[in-house]
């Protein structure tokens, strides 16, 4: 589920997640398709802060290429899995 907010030239998504500990992602994307901030809600803390600054500035599409698949022990997702999801509803 999105809820989207376009202001100031950026794209602005909360997504609930599904199947993961976060419960949901904020992200923001400007006109060029790069991501310029990402917040989990929930989730591992150390873990999802690790991937929202390894993901700042990049493309959503390379994102999405990295991140499509990724699974949390036995679960069939993960939060940089869901993250992807978020991002492909958005039309990246």
């Amino acid at each position: 589920m999105l809820q989207q907010d376009k202001q100031d030239k950026l794209q602005k998504v909360t997504y609930q997640t599904h199947g993961t500990c976060s419960k949901y992602i904020c992200i923001s994307i400007d006109e060029d398709g790069n991501v310029q901030d990402a917040q989990f809600i929930g989730g591992c803390d150390g873990n999802t802060k690790g991937v929202c600054a390894l993901i700042k500035g990049m493309k959503a599409k390379e994102v999405i290429a990295r991140l499509k698949g990724i699974t949390c022990g036995n679960k069939p997702t993960s939060c940089p899995d869901q993250l992807a999801t978020a991002l492909q509803e958005m039309g990246y």
